[in-house]
């Protein structure tokens, strides 16, 4: 049985075009959600540091432990509900997806290793990387905020390797407020521009 295609119409053509645009449109924000998420997440972490080097306590890091614990539930039963809801995945989803994964084995890798090395602190390390994946999901969605939010990352984590820890508290807890959270409120605001439209 021979497959018959007809032609589009130019009208046709163009509904299809300008639904992948927006299709692609929506899937680039709902990054949004994560880049608050960890954000906030990495920042109270940080935050929880400090304080407790301040009071003279030592939390032995079990703060970057609960949050990732707590960002890894609440990334994974979002990221589950959202593709329950939208049902459509496109390759632009999938390279983000690998990337977005690469950079969690790479970042677990590098925390394990440094603290079997005896590193004291992997934050420059863990910020270098993080410009990675933050500056490429920047490109592909076009958004440059998250493109400045990665270049952020490389600067201050390279300054990092050089600073002294309470500088370098600061320099992670900057980053990742205009890193992740600034970028994460301009989607979420254009998230809800679409939604209205």
């Amino acid at each position: 049985m021979k497959h018959m295609e007809r032609d589009m119409t130019p009208d046709e053509s163009l509904r299809l075009i300008e639904g992948m645009i927006n299709q692609a449109k929506q899937s680039f924000h709902r990054m949004s959600f994560y880049f608050l998420l960890w954000g906030v997440l990495l920042l109270l972490a940080m935050a929880s540091q400090v304080l407790t080097g301040y009071a003279g306590w030592s939390d032995h890091g079990y703060a970057w432990g609960v949050v990732g614990i707590i960002g890894a539930v609440v990334s994974a039963i979002h990221g589950m509900r959202e593709g329950k809801r939208t049902r459509v995945e496109t390759a632009t989803d999938r390279v983000l997806m690998w990337l977005w994964t690469a950079f969690i084995i790479t970042l677990l890798t590098t925390v394990v290793g440094a603290g079997v090395a005896g590193y004291t602190t992997p934050v420059a390390s863990i910020m270098v990387l993080t410009g990675l994946p933050t500056f490429l999901t920047g490109q592909m969605m076009r958004f440059k905020p998250l493109i400045y939010g990665g270049i952020l990352f490389w600067v201050l984590g390279a300054a990092c390797f050089l600073a002294e820890p309470v500088i370098m508290a600061v320099l992670y807890i900057v980053a990742m407020l205009f890193g992740y959270i600034v970028p994460g409120l301009m989607l979420k605001r254009q998230e809800d521009v679409l939604r209205t439209a």
